[in-house]
C-alpha cells in the first residue's frame, strides 16, 4: 500500500473512531432525560436539536482549517477540549441541566471541528490518489466498529451505571488517540527554500516571501464560488431535500422501552448487531465502488429509503429486529455511495471548507427533521409522521434529474 495513503487511512479511522466513541454516554443520558426528568418524546427531540447546533455551521470550521494552522493542529486543540469536558462531566457534582446542555453542545464544537479537519484532508488527498471513496469506507467503517462497542457496553451503563461514568470511560481512549494523531505524517515534503514555480500563485507557498499573500477579507470574497457555482448549489439543495423527513426515532425508543419493555442492555445489543452487519454494506463498498455509477444508486436509494420508512408502521419487537438487521447493510452502502457523491462535489482549494458545507447541509436537513417530528408528533401521531416521511424521500427526485455527476 502506498505508505501516504497508509497514513491517511490511519488518521481517518482513528478519528472517526473517536467520533463513534463518544457516543458512549448517549443510552445512559436518554435514560436520565427520560426515567430522573420524566422529559416525553418532543423535550428529549428539542434538546437533541439544541446540543446539535455546532454541526450546522460546519462551513465556518472549514475557513478556519483551510487558512489557518494545519488541520493536524486542529484535530489536536479539538481532541484536547473534548478531553477536558468529559473530565468534567464525569466528576463534577455541580450539573444542572444548563450546563449539561452547554457542555454538550460545546463538545459537539469541538468533535465537528474534528470531523472538518479530517474531511478536508481526506478531500485534498483522496482526490489526488483517486480514493475518497475507499478513504470514506475505512472513515465509516471504523465509526461502526466503535458504534458496535458503544451499544453493547453503552446499554450496560445506562442499565448499572449513569451518563458521568460512561464520560469518564472516554478519557482514557482520548489520551489514546491524542498519542496516535501525534505520531501522523503527512509525507508531505519540506520545503527549506522559496519555490521557484509555485503551485498556488494566489498564494504562495508557506516559505516563499516573494509573493504576497492575500487580506483576510480578498480571502473571504475568494469563496464567493461556493454560492455561485451552479452545480455545487443543486448537489447542497439535493442533500437537504434528499435527508429530509419528520423524524420519528425517538417516538420508537419510547415504544422500544415502554410497551416492548427492552432492557437498555438488550437495546443495546440490538443495536450492535445492526451495527456489525453496516459493516458488510462497508466492505461490499470498498470493493465494488469503482464500477457504481453515483448517480444511478442515489436514484434508486431514494425508493429504498421511501420503502424503509412505509416498513415502520408495522413495527413489533421482531419486526423491529429484521429491520434494523437488513436496512443497516443497505443503508450503510446507500451512505456511502452518497459520501463519495459529496467528496466529489468539493471545489479545488476549498475542500474543507466546501464538504463541510455540504456536512452542514445534510445536518440541517436532519435538525429540521427532528424538529418538524417533535412539532408534528403530539399532534397526529406517529403513524401520519411515518406516511409524510415517506413520501418527502421522492421530492429529492427533480433535483437529481438535473445533476451532472462525474
Amino acid at each position: 500500500m502506498n505508505k501516504k495513503l497508509f497514513w491517511i487511512y490511519l488518521l481517518s479511522g482513528t478519528i472517526y473512531f473517536t467520533q463513534g466513541i463518544e457516543g458512549l454516554p448517549g443510552l445512559a443520558l436518554f435514560a436520565y432525560l427520560k426515567e430522573t426528568l420524566n422529559f416525553n418524546e418532543s423535550k428529549i427531540m428539542y434538546l437533541t436539536l439544541i446540543t446539535s447546533i455546532a454541526w450546522g455551521i460546519k462551513p465556518l470550521y472549514g475557513y478556519l482549517v483551510d487558512n489557518y494552522f494545519t488541520k493536524k493542529k486542529w484535530i489536536l486543540i479539538s481532541l484536547i477540549g473534548s478531553l477536558f469536558i468529559a473530565i468534567y462531566l464525569g466528576i463534577s457534582s455541580f450539573l444542572i441541566l444548563p450546563i449539561l446542555i452547554l457542555l454538550m453542545s460545546t463538545m459537539s464544537l469541538t468533535t465537528a471541528i474534528r470531523d472538518v479537519s479530517n474531511d478536508g484532508i481526506m478531500c485534498v488527498e483522496g482526490k489526488e490518489a483517486n480514493s475518497c471513496d475507499k478513504i470514506q469506507t475505512v472513515q465509516w467503517t471504523a465509526i461502526t466498529i466503535a458504534s458496535i462497542f458503544v451499544a453493547l457496553e453503552g446499554g450496560y451503563i445506562a442499565d448499572h451505571f449513569n451518563y458521568k461514568f460512561a464520560y469518564l470511560c472516554l478519557i482514557p481512549i482520548y489520551l489514546i488517540i491524542i498519542a496516535i494523531v501525534l505520531r501522523y505524517r503527512t509525507n508531505e515534503p519540506k520545503k527549506s527554500t522559496p519555490c521557484e514555480e509555485c503551485t498556488e500563485p494566489e498564494i504562495g507557498c508557506q516559505v516563499c516571501e516573494s509573493i504576497k499573500k492575500p487580506t483576510i477579507l480578498e480571502t473571504i470574497c475568494s469563496y464567493k464560488e461556493l454560492f455561485t457555482n451552479k452545480q455545487f448549489l443543486l448537489g447542497a439543495a439535493f442533500l437537504f431535500v434528499y435527508n429530509f423527513a419528520p423524524g420519528f426515532g425517538v417516538p420508537l425508543q419510547f415504544i422500544e422501552r415502554n410497551v416492548f419493555k427492552w432492557t437498555y442492555s438488550y437495546m443495546g445489543i440490538i443495536s450492535a448487531l445492526s451495527s456489525g452487519l453496516g459493516i458488510l454494506g462497508a466492505v461490499v463498498y470498498f470493493k465494488y465502488s469503482k464500477k457504481i455509477n453515483v448517480k444511478k444508486c442515489l436514484f434508486w436509494s431514494v425508493f429504498f429509503v421511501g420503502l424503509t420508512n412505509l416498513c415502520y408502521l408495522y413495527f413489533t419487537p421482531i419486526s423491529a429486529i429484521v429491520y434494523s438487521c437488513i436496512f443497516s447493510v443497505l443503508g450503510m452502502f446507500i451512505f456511502l455511495n452518497m459520501m463519495s457523491f459529496m467528496a466529489k462535489s468539493t471545489l479545488p482549494g476549498k475542500e474543507a471548507t466546501s464538504f463541510a458545507l455540504l456536512c452542514s447541509v445534510l445536518n440541517l436537513s436532519g435538525t429540521c427533521s427532528t424538529l418538524v417530528g417533535a412539532w408534528l408528533f403530539p399532534i397526529i401521531g406517529l403513524k401520519i409522521i411515518i406516511i409524510l416521511a415517506s413520501l418527502s424521500a421522492f421530492l429529492s427526485l427533480p433535483i437529481l434529474k438535473k445533476l451532472k455527476i462525474d
